[in-house]
């Protein structure tokens, strides 16, 4: 236990030091945000964002568009909900363009979520602001899925649900406060994945199984299939030629940083996207093993090093294929534009040939973290039961010298 956390706080000094090695001396967050307060005091508009309901909607026919009957603009009143003029009205336009993808399509009644400008930036009424609706307020729906999710993780998991719990928040805090402030500052988006996923997995084990060999097995395996797969994903990004921009999302993140490394954020994100499977099988294949060391203590190393494998060859089949299903799922709309474009050139789109490299790249390191598992853990399991042996050898050699002692002593 001692060893643990010795090594766990020799990885936090390294986190430190490679940050502030790697850091960026210029341009920092707080100079970002230093010069983004200087311009905003130089521009002659002032925004900030509030929320509302939609009360009452009329429709504007007079612009057309080619189709005569087709809606070009709805005329919203909105009662300002939150914020100085909580409980004001204030109409506002919602333009229809056509496209879906750009457009909200309001009903009486949705919460949205507003744009406020003024040319104060202290105005005293409503009058005195514009009012844009930016978008419908979803974030109700998903305080309710992920409550459902909680109450599910907790009555079904129980003891083990609220660890696993607990890990999740751990792993979204990492990426929100250790891997994203990390790339922001110029370190290697790839270092930045192998260190938060890192400590994802050592707090994930750690909680969820407990401080043991068959841990300290799992925990080796999946750092090594990590690296293992950091190493295939700068290949796949080279060799495959990747831009890195594999949506709208990437170029309004090139906007803002040009400088950032998008390969480097691709081939994190190829990382960041296996590790809970890799854990997955890390943690069944050591719990296998050490379940059959149990069993038989006479095994060898390498008799439960095949046993593993056996095992693995078992499980690899459905979690390689869940890990292909679940990108070909979020890239369902790039799966139905394959039938209106030529094969050739629709698997050499930089979008598809990213998709299929991050999912097959996460699936070879999902098959190596199988053997590399069953090795480290037959070894470490081994290793303990026989350290377990002499420590009671020794035990039982200390207590009949002392038994001797005290009869000479008689």
């Amino acid at each position: 236990m001692y060893r643990m956390k010795k090594l766990f706080l020799t990885f936090l000094l390294f986190i430190t030091a490679t940050a502030c090695v790697f850091a960026e001396p210029e341009n920092t967050n707080e100079d970002r945000l230093k010069d983004a307060a200087v311009e905003q005091k130089q521009t002659s508009t002032y925004t900030s964002s509030t929320e509302g309901i939609v009360k009452k909607i009329d429709y504007d026919y007079t612009e057309k568009t080619d189709n005569p009957e087709e809606i070009s603009k709805q005329i919203v009143t909105v009662k300002i909900t939150k914020g100085q003029f909580k409980g004001k009205e204030k109409v506002t336009d919602n333009l229809m363009t056509g496209n879906p993808a750009y457009e909200v399509f309001l009903k009486e009644g949705d919460r949205v979520i507003l744009m406020m400008e003024s040319l104060s930036s202290n105005p005293k009424s409503v009058d005195e602001v514009d009012i844009f609706i930016t978008d419908i307020k979803r974030i109700g729906t998903v305080y309710l899925y992920a409550g459902l999710f909680v109450l599910f993780l907790i009555v079904i998991g129980k003891k083990k649900g609220l660890m696993s719990l607990l890990s999740i928040i751990i792993t979204v805090l990492l990426i929100f406060f250790i891997f994203v402030p990390l790339v922001l500052w110029g370190i290697s988006p790839i270092i930045a994945a192998l260190i938060i996923s890192v400590l994802s997995t050592i707090a994930t084990m750690y909680l969820v199984a407990g401080v043991n060999s068959k841990t300290n097995a799992a925990v080796s395996g999946t750092i090594l299939s990590l690296v293992f797969a950091s190493l295939l994903a700068l290949l796949a990004v080279k060799l495959g030629h990747l831009t890195g921009f594999m949506g709208e999302e990437s170029v309004f993140l090139y906007t803002q940083r040009p400088d950032l490394s998008f390969t480097g954020i691709l081939a994190a994100s190829i990382i960041i996207a296996a590790l809970g499977a890799l854990m997955d099988v890390a943690v069944s294949i050591a719990s296998t093993i050490n379940e059959i060391h149990l069993t038989d203590k006479n095994l060898g190393i390498m008799e439960l090093f095949k046993s593993g494998m056996n095992v693995g060859r078992d499980i690899i089949g459905t979690m390689a294929n869940t890990l292909i299903l679940v990108y070909l799922g979020s890239a369902m709309p790039l799966v139905l534009l394959s039938s209106n474009i030529d094969a050739e050139k629709f698997f050499n789109l930089n979008q598809v040939s990213s998709e299929i490299l991050s999912a097959l790249t996460g699936s070879i390191s999902l098959l190596a973290c199988v053997p590399l598992t069953a090795i480290m853990a037959a070894y470490l399991v081994k290793r303990c039961d026989e350290k377990k042996k002499t420590d009671n050898l020794e035990k039982a050699d200390k207590e009949a010298d002392k038994k001797e002692d005290d009869v000479i002593e008689t």
